[in-house]
């Protein structure tokens, strides 16, 4: 047994690589994650960040019985995903009567999985088993939008038993993303009204008025980033010679030329652009239609996106310890919640609290 001690004690479900985690950590509190990915569970420990590798579905919740101030969780998106086979919506009415069930005190998971087209599908019931077992204070649950109506379906069931709930769609740009990352989510809180983070952008910039503060504009990837990494040279009306000019540094520092790349999210003939100007599209990877690169101003592709590019327009750090291979270093940024995200949702749910937690290691 592992005692683990915690100002504010959080429980964050299918963990990945710590978005929610450097969320937390900007505010001061610490999480202990449940995570099954071996690469993941490599950069959470690289990052600084609790995890017990465990199948989240399988882990007993009682050992966990009366310690649990906060409840994350993220379950895998790929089953209602676009960017996914999408299994998960043929399984929707599976998910939802494992909510019933779960609310009734009947676990019909293992009976349900073995109809699912999807294995996966039925991981987004998991977070109201930990949380009718659990009755944290608090809970936060972040999807893709597809899953929408299984976090009302949540909702009712936590509303029954005492919870303030919302359930909404909210814009990762709004809260200074580089990326137009839409998701859904779900606040819950049994202390508190529960209520979605007020916007801190826009994608137009509001001035401050006597109706509220201001916002500002939609942070874009050349603000994130400078550019992409390498250089750029420019020659005039010359063939050899001229300026080098490193594309990683402050956007303002940039030639036009740099400025004029844009960057593609998948190999469609309609995949989605978005110029160095504007806020990444959502960024997804993992399959061989969402090759993400960067294209110069003639439309010829210049090369993929990095992972450390990828890792900032998603809100992490620069130089957050990514593990793993290339591809798996994609997936988990593809799959995580932006820090600054999940901060901002966080800021009004979680409360300060003194506990330790025994966990099986």
């Amino acid at each position: 047994m592992t005692t683990i001690d915690h100002t504010r004690l959080v429980l964050d479900l299918f963990a990945g690589p710590g978005g929610w985690s450097q969320g937390l950590r900007d505010l001061g509190t610490h999480d202990i994650g449940l995570e099954i990915d071996a690469a993941a569970c490599a950069t959470r420990a690289a990052a600084g960040h609790l995890t017990i590798r465990t199948d989240v579905a399988a882990y007993p919740t009682a050992p966990l019985t009366g310690k649990v101030t906060g409840l994350i969780g993220s379950a895998p998106c790929q089953p209602y995903s676009t960017a996914g086979l999408g299994a998960g919506h043929d399984d929707m009415h599976l998910c939802h009567q494992a909510l019933d069930d779960l609310a009734r005190g009947t676990d019909t998971r293992h009976l349900l999985r073995t109809a699912c087209s999807d294995d996966r599908s039925l991981l987004v019931a998991e977070p109201l088993r930990y949380a009718l077992d659990l009755l944290p204070e608090w809970v936060a649950l972040e999807e893709v939008p597809a899953a929408q109506p299984l976090f009302e379906h949540t909702a009712r069931v936590l509303r029954a038993r005492g919870y303030s709930t919302w359930v909404g769609i909210l814009n990762a740009a709004d809260y200074g993303v580089p990326q137009t990352r839409r998701r859904a989510v779900l606040l819950a809180s049994r202390s508190r009204t529960a209520t979605p983070p007020e916007p801190t952008h826009a994608e137009i910039a509001q001035p401050e008025s006597l109706f509220g503060p201001g916002r500002l504009p939609w942070v874009s990837m050349g603000e994130a980033i400078g550019c992409p990494a390498g250089e750029v040279v420019t020659r005039g009306n010359h063939t050899s010679g001229g300026t080098r000019f490193s594309t990683t540094a402050p956007s303002w520092a940039l030639t036009g030329r740099a400025r004029s790349w844009t960057l593609r999210v998948g190999n469609r003939p309609r995949s989605t652009r978005r110029t160095l100007d504007r806020p990444a599209p959502t960024l997804l990877f993992g399959h061989a239609l969402n090759d993400v690169s960067w294209y110069d101003d003639s439309g010829t592709p210049t090369r993929r996106l990095s992972t450390t590019e990828a890792a900032v327009l998603q809100g992490f750090p620069a130089d957050y310890p990514w593990q793993g291979s290339r591809t798996k270093q994609f997936e988990q940024i593809g799959n995580a919640v932006p820090p600054t995200l999940a901060t901002a949702i966080l800021t009004g749910l979680h409360t300060p609290a003194t506990a330790a937690l025994e966990v099986a290691a």
